[in-house]
C-alpha cells in the first residue's frame, strides 16, 4: 500500500523509494547537475505524441524570466551524452528560451526502466488527453508485463478506471481523434461506447458535435437505443437448441449476478454481453473473472 501511494505522487515519489531502487537499479541521484543542452537527446519511449506550441512559449517566457524550477531527470548513456527520463517539455521549452545549460537529476537506468518511469510519469500529467493515457496504459500492460491489478499498484488508480480508458482504444479512428483534439469529453466518449455497433456510435458521434449535446442528452440517447434495441424482434434460434441455450443464459446471468444478454441465429453465430451500470458493478464482474482464471 506504501508504494501505491507513493507511486500516487508521481516520478520523484517512484525513483526514491528505497525499495524501488534496491530491485530496478535505478541508481539515487546525488545533487542537481548543470546539463549542456545540446548532450541531450528526447526519450525514444516518451509517450507524448502532441507538445502544444503555444503552451511551449507561454514556458519558454517563464523559463526566461524565473529559470527551470522544476530540473528534468536524465539516464547517462555515455561520456558525454544523456538521455531524458522526465521532463522533455521543460527540455523543448529550455531551447526555445535559448537556455546553454539546464538542471538535472542524473540517474542509471536500463531501457525496461526508462519505458516504466516515462510512462508512469506522464500519466500522473493533467494535460494528457484520454488517448494519450488510454495508450500508455496500454503500453505498460503489453511491453512492460504489468496486469490490469499490478498496473493499479504502479499509478495509483481504481482497476476499473483503467478499463475505462483502455475501453476507448475501442472506439473507431475518428472518434478517438475527436477526444484528442477536445472535440467530446471522457463523459461522452463512455457514454459512446456502450453502444456496440461502430456505425452507430459514428452517428452518436457526429451528432454529439453538431448539436453541442451534453453528456447528459448523449447518455439519454444511448437508452433511448437500447430500448428500441430490447423492443426489436430477436434473431430466432435453432429449435432443437432453445432450451438449453435457455438455461446457459440462466446459469451465466447468475453466475455474473446481472442479466446476461444472449444471442443466437440459425448459422451458430451469436454474442454474449455482460452489462453493468456503474464503476462498483465492473469491479465485481472482475473479480469474479479474477476468481475464474485463478
Amino acid at each position: 500500500m506504501a508504494k501505491k501511494n507513493a507511486l500516487g505522487r508521481g516520478l520523484g515519489a517512484l525513483i526514491d523509494n528505497t525499495e524501488d531502487v534496491r530491485r530496478n537499479n535505478v541508481r539515487p541521484a546525488a545533487s542537481i547537475m548543470d546539463i549542456d543542452i545540446d548532450k541531450i537527446e528526447t526519450n525514444p519511449w516518451q509517450p507524448r505524441s502532441h507538445f502544444d506550441e503555444d503552451r511551449l512559449e507561454e514556458l519558454a517566457t517563464s523559463i526566461k524570466a524565473v529559470g527551470i524550477v522544476q530540473p528534468l531527470t536524465l539516464r547517462k548513456m555515455g561520456e558525454n551524452s544523456y538521455q531524458i527520463i522526465a521532463g522533455e517539455r521543460r527540455f523543448r521549452a529550455s531551447k526555445l528560451a535559448g537556455l546553454k545549460t539546464v538542471p538535472a537529476y542524473v540517474r542509471d537506468a536500463n531501457d525496461d526502466i526508462m519505458l516504466e518511469m516515462a510512462l508512469v510519469e506522464n500519466i500522473q500529467r493533467e494535460d494528457l488527453d484520454p488517448i494519450e493515457v488510454a495508450i500508455s496504459y496500454q503500453r505498460l500492460i503489453d511491453e512492460c508485463s504489468l496486469t490490469q491489478e499490478s498496473l493499479s499498484d504502479r499509478v495509483g488508480k481504481k482497476r476499473s478506471t483503467i478499463a475505462n480508458y483502455l475501453r476507448l482504444l475501442k472506439l473507431p479512428a475518428e472518434i478517438q481523434l475527436g477526444l484528442r483534439s477536445r472535440q467530446i469529453s471522457m463523459g461522452h466518449a463512455r457514454a459512446i461506447i456502450s453502444v456496440e455497433d461502430s456505425k452507430t456510435q459514428l452517428g452518436l458521434f457526429e451528432q454529439t458535435i453538431k448539436n453541442d449535446l451534453s453528456v447528459r442528452k448523449v447518455e439519454e440517447l444511448v437508452r433511448q437505443l437500447s430500448v428500441k434495441s430490447d423492443n426489436e424482434p430477436k434473431e430466432k434460434k435453432s429449435g432443437t437448441h432453445d432450451e438449453g441455450y435457455g438455461d446457459l443464459k440462466h446459469q451465466l446471468s447468475n453466475f455474473f449476478k446481472t442479466n446476461i444478454q444472449f444471442s443466437r441465429n440459425e448459422k451458430g453465430k451469436g454474442k454474449i454481453v455482460i452489462p453493468f451500470h456503474s464503476d462498483e458493478e465492473l469491479e465485481k464482474i472482475i473479480t469474479i473473472l479474477d476468481k475464474a482464471n485463478s
